[in-house]
């Protein structure tokens, strides 16, 4: 078998990078005519469209009168598509955008004729450790990759597994997935270039046929390529043209032994090129806000609306799952790729959230509208913190918020709105022009309640509910009308709102559920049901954390089992010659962690929330000298603001920071000093929390620094920070801090001479907006200290709740009548259990169910309870497909294995 070859034509296509999307799109048209013209010509030729569907997609949207022709040839075998519908970049978005990626691709695919059954992964920046399982619970047996295959595989395959134990085979591209480009640079010495290539990696092939690539980025293959091969198949050796798919299943023999488990994250074999999880900041947080906010969607159009919206629930999938690309979320392309990008993941979200407003509106119609409609979109109840608008406490009474069931509870008022919106004299002559203005009802964003007319004066009374009756716009016009007649000359026109507060309420709401509350007048303020919040000048506690401002600003965070974290909140900020692949320090960094100013000033006192802004003003270098292994020696102040909170009845302080960026060339890093150093970390991401030491494995040509992906969580010893989005981290001072990017600023896609990594990643490219000058930069995290690390610290369901709000709206309902009771929706329990997706499919048979699926984050697996409005339950794959009944008795039990995904459709 070693005299045999398969030659696999394709290309890899990346959808936008050096150039926006339209621009590689045109070059998409003309390959994929040059692909169907010559595999219609030559029966021999085959050809892998690269794994994704989004390149087929973006062809027959130009091109839709070829759709009979490319699924022609993919019944025929010899055009491959899928199994995704874009190559993502796997850190960078969640577990869940990876199964809907599958599932759309597997379903377009099926569209054409089917999809290739290959986990082609190509060119992704390393991989997540649960893809096997992802894999494997879609059906597949068989994946193929380039990048981040560990030094201990030494042939061209390797059984990759995921935490809970899943496998799939994994042809190792070892060469990158190019590697055939080489044998093919001579025509007539295909067969001596094709001898030579296998007698270098005859070790890697064993008995079976070397696999040659047979494309690169952006190119359909020559035309001539049957031609030439079959020329070449001569001298004893047998060369065959074919899909991915057939080479791993009709050529490949060798038992394969070797097992890699876990995530893929070596340099040994190819760049992983790190660096992409820290540039252009925007694009990571705009990724997090489209992810929550289509779950949410889903979530409460499942469950309280009667609307069919998926079709923009599918749209928005869409656009986030493009965004997903390995070229795009990553931040690695030209400034215009990243502002596409950056508007197609808001508009995802402009979609889902019409879907999610909509379908709050039905159970908003049974709330009065001087009340609220509170949704959690969470399986579990929790008591939430809500900032509404009220009518202001009159002198003598205080505010209090009333709940469905009668139950009084404390209100925290946060600002007080004016009364006086206008104050204005005009001519008699222009009061018709000062009715303008009103729209039906609507003036300055308030309903008119009630109006007063005097000679010389018109007095409007504004009110979020009017209690005023009716108002009829008509009658105001005529009555100004005759008034303006009779007393001609200046006019005083008054506009006045009722006094209006923004207050803080605490609201039960049941799992998956519905609650409502009113804010009112009382005589006494209720009770509070937990230790509250309080703060003074430099300390914020409420009986489970406590904070202490030190001198320099930093943080000393305590926990409630005693646990200490000095000096959190240390800001260093160093230079960066490197590019959007790959941090560089400069030869002579100079680091900037001490402030030049500190400042305290406190915001809220409590008693549901205390908060303390720190200032800090830094003097941080403009940029990097003209010589690149200094930074310049002009500097910039700096303020940054910390917003430091704690909410009554949470474990962990909530920080926040804000700052004017006007440095060019450095990287920005939040500092958590631990108790004692560790030597290990460890990130919750993508259905999994992966643990990782002080080192990566290097070769290849790229420094293997130790910086690392984390989307909820990181944690380290005593200290688990809880994230908004993906972002980097790494352990420094040999495991005695944590360190959490806020802000990498480069100016080149790459660069030629990279002190960390041997060859240039793209070309050099200026990306001015990655530098973010002129950005105000913001980033929220939670600090949650525990002796017992992120298990002991309930951090799963404490990263849920610190990133999913609750959602808000006012009742539209007449004022005044009773507020609904509560609502339970879909409830699940279970230690360590992750639910990341709930939503109503479609059966064909047996009608809309209700979709779940869960993930025990353990490695002791998890039993999970289900409770909610449903009789019957069903097991299914990824991709949908019933795989068996579950009983179902006053409610759902499983029994999850460690690290095990589960969906089962409820109906």
């Amino acid at each position: 078998m070693q005299n045999s070859a398969v030659f696999v034509p394709h290309f890899h296509w990346d959808r936008e990078w050096y150039e926006p999307f339209q621009v590689f799109r045109h070059r998409l048209v003309t390959a994929l005519d040059t692909v169907l013209e010559t595999a219609e010509t030559d029966p021999d030729f085959r050809f892998t469209v690269d794994g994704q569907m989004a390149a087929i997609e973006d062809y027959l949207e130009m091109r839709p009168e070829n759709r009979d022709r490319v699924a022609a040839l993919v019944a025929g075998g010899r055009l491959a598509i899928g199994p995704w519908l874009i190559l993502l970049d796997e850190f960078l978005c969640s577990g869940e955008t990876i199964v809907r990626n599958l599932q759309m691709g597997w379903a377009a695919a099926a569209d054409l004729g089917g999809s290739m059954p290959i986990g082609y992964l190509p060119d992704m920046f390393g991989h997540v450790a649960q893809m096997p399982q992802i894999l494997a619970r879609a059906g597949f047996e068989h994946a193929a990759l380039w990048r981040g295959v560990p030094g201990s595989v030494g042939g061209h395959a390797f059984r990759w597994r995921a935490p809970d134990g899943s496998e799939v085979r994994t042809e190792f591209l070892f060469d990158g997935y190019d590697n055939g480009l080489d044998v093919l640079l001579v025509p007539d010495q295909i067969g001596r270039a094709l001898r030579e290539y296998a007698e270098m990696t005859a070790e890697r092939w064993g008995g079976d046929p070397v696999l040659a690539m047979a494309g690169t980025d952006h190119s359909a293959p020559d035309p001539r390529l049957a031609t030439w091969l079959r020329r070449a198949a001569g001298d004893g050796r047998a060369i065959t043209i074919a899909t991915l798919d057939e080479y791993i299943r009709e050529h490949v023999r060798d038992e394969v032994s070797t097992v890699v488990t876990g995530e893929l994250r070596s340099h040994v074999r190819g760049n992983i090129l790190p660096g992409v999880l820290s540039v252009r900041l925007r694009l990571k947080q705009r990724m997090a806000v489209a992810e929550r906010t289509v779950d949410h969607a889903e979530r409460v159009n499942a469950l309280w609306s009667r609307r069919d919206d998926s079709p923009f629930l599918s749209l928005a999938w869409h656009k986030i799952i493009e965004s997903s690309a390995h070229d795009s979320v990553v931040g690695s392309g030209t400034d215009e790729t990243a502002d596409q990008v950056e508007a197609r993941l808001a508009e995802a979200a402009h979609t889902a959230r019409a879907v999610r407003d909509a379908a709050l509106a039905e159970p908003a119609a049974l709330v009065p509208s001087d009340g609220y409609l509170v949704v959690n979109p969470l399986p579990f109840p929790r008591t939430a913190l809500v900032e509404v608008d009220v009518a202001a406490a009159a002198a003598g009474t205080v505010l209090v918020a009333t709940a469905g069931d009668g139950t009084a509870r404390p209100v925290q008022p946060t600002a007080q709105a004016p009364t006086v919106l206008g104050d204005e004299r005009v001519d008699a002559s222009q009061l018709e022009r000062v009715l303008r203005r009103i729209h039906r009802r609507e003036l300055f964003g308030r309903l008119i309640d009630h109006y007063e007319l005097t000679p010389g004066s018109l007095v409007f009374h504004l009110a979020e509910v009017p209690s005023g009756g009716p108002f009829d716009l008509l009658i105001l016009r005529r009555e100004v009308a005759a008034a303006a007649a009779a007393h001609p000359g200046e006019w005083r026109v008054l506009t006045l709102q009722e006094a209006r507060a923004t207050a803080l309420v605490p609201v039960d709401v049941p799992a998956s559920g519905l609650a409502s509350v009113r804010v009112g007048p009382g005589e006494r303020p209720a009770a509070l049901m937990t230790t509250p919040a309080t703060a003074t000048a430099r300390a914020l506690s409420n009986g489970l954390v406590r904070v202490e401002i030190a001198g320099d600003g930093t943080l000393d965070v305590t926990g409630a089992d005693g646990t200490v974290l000095r000096g959190a909140g240390r800001l260093v900020d160093g230079g960066d010659r490197g590019d959007s692949y790959n941090y560089a320090p400069p030869g002579q960094d100079v680091l900037v962690s001490e402030p030049v100013e500190v400042s305290v000033e406190l915001l809220e006192d409590g008693p549901l929330r205390s908060r303390t802004r720190v200032t800090r003003v830094y003097e941080w270098p403009a940029a990097l000298s003209s010589d690149r292994d200094r930074r310049g020696g002009r500097t910039v102040a700096t303020p940054v603001e910390t917003l430091v909170e704690v909410r009554a009845g949470e474990p962990f302080v909530r920080v926040s920071t804000s700052f004017l960026n006007q440095s060019a060339d450095h990287r920005l890093r939040f500092h958590v000093p631990l108790p004692e150093p560790v030597a290990v970390s460890a990130s919750a991401g993508q259905f999994a929390v992966t643990e990782r030491g002080l080192t990566a494995e290097g070769g290849w040509g790229e420094y293997p620094i130790p910086t690392f992906p984390a989307s909820a969580f990181v944690s380290a010893g005593a200290a688990t920070v809880l994230l908004d989005h993906a972002t980097e981290y790494e352990l420094v001072g040999d495991g005695s801090e944590l360190a959490v990017t806020l802000l990498r600023a480069i100016g080149s896609i790459s660069v030629n001479i990279h002190p960390l990594r041997d060859e240039p990643a793209a070309a050099e490219i200026p990306t001015p907006g990655a530098q973010d000058l002129g950005v105000r930069v913001e980033s929220r995290f939670a600090i949650l200290p525990s002796a017992d690390g992120w298990k002991g610290a309930n951090a799963v369901a404490l990263a849920e709740v610190f990133r999913n709000d609750v959602l808000v709206t006012r009742g539209t309902a007449p004022a005044g009548g009773h507020l609904p009771p509560d609502t339970a929706g879909l409830r699940v329990e279970g230690a360590d259990v992750l639910v990341s997706s709930i939503r109503r499919v479609g059966d064909a048979e047996r009608g809309a169910g209700i979709e779940v699926r869960v993930a025990a984050m353990s490695d002791t697996g998890s039993t999970v309870r289900m409770t909610g409005a449903f009789t019957e339950a069903t097991t299914v794959d990824l991709l949908g497909r019933p795989l068996s009944a579950t009983p179902v008795a006053d409610g759902l039990d499983l029994a999850l294995g460690p690290w095990e995904i589960r969906t089962v459709v409820v109906r």
